[in-house]
């Protein structure tokens, strides 16, 4: 059931793979910072669509989306123009109304960057926190978030 053609599940880690576009570059031809949290955001929605979980559904059907609560970058190499990356996005933890995940974008198995951010369900209607609801859990449990449920 993948979402996107470069997009696989396997042992407890979604991998998304992505081209660098000019676009995404600075005068340099540099990948920009800032593109990174594109990048991942895109590879966690494509990981919710492998596990049977569109965030989209989270929303009709419960009224909550998931919101950053924390991000930490940590550039080791840059990326640059027309290089195949892949966003590799694992759990950390699993908690009522939050998960950690760490998701590392790679070139040909060097890391560049890791990204450790803290994702929470939260109500539209209020903004306030809300339990993740049982079938985003179970498919975050499968994924391997219960490594260290708390």
């Amino acid at each position: 059931m993948s979402g996107h053609p470069g997009s696989t599940l396997l042992e407890g880690r979604h991998r998304y793979t992505l081209r660098t576009y000019y676009e995404d570059t600075d005068a340099g031809g540099v990948v920009y910072h800032a593109n990174y949290l594109r990048f991942a955001e895109r590879a966690r929605t494509e990981a919710l669509r492998d596990l049977g979980v569109p965030h989209s559904e989270m929303t009709a059907s419960h009224g909550l989306i998931f919101m950053v609560r924390r991000v930490k970058l940590d550039y080791l190499a840059p990326a640059r123009l027309d290089e195949a990356l892949v966003v590799v996005t694992e759990p950390l933890a699993l908690r009522a109304a939050s998960v950690e995940l760490r998701q590392t974008v790679m070139r040909a198995g060097t890391r560049l960057v890791v990204i450790d951010i803290q994702l929470v369900a939260v109500r539209v209607a209020d903004g306030r926190p809300g339990r993740i609801p049982p079938r985003w859990r179970e498919a975050l449990l499968r994924l391997g978030a219960g490594q260290r449920e708390g």
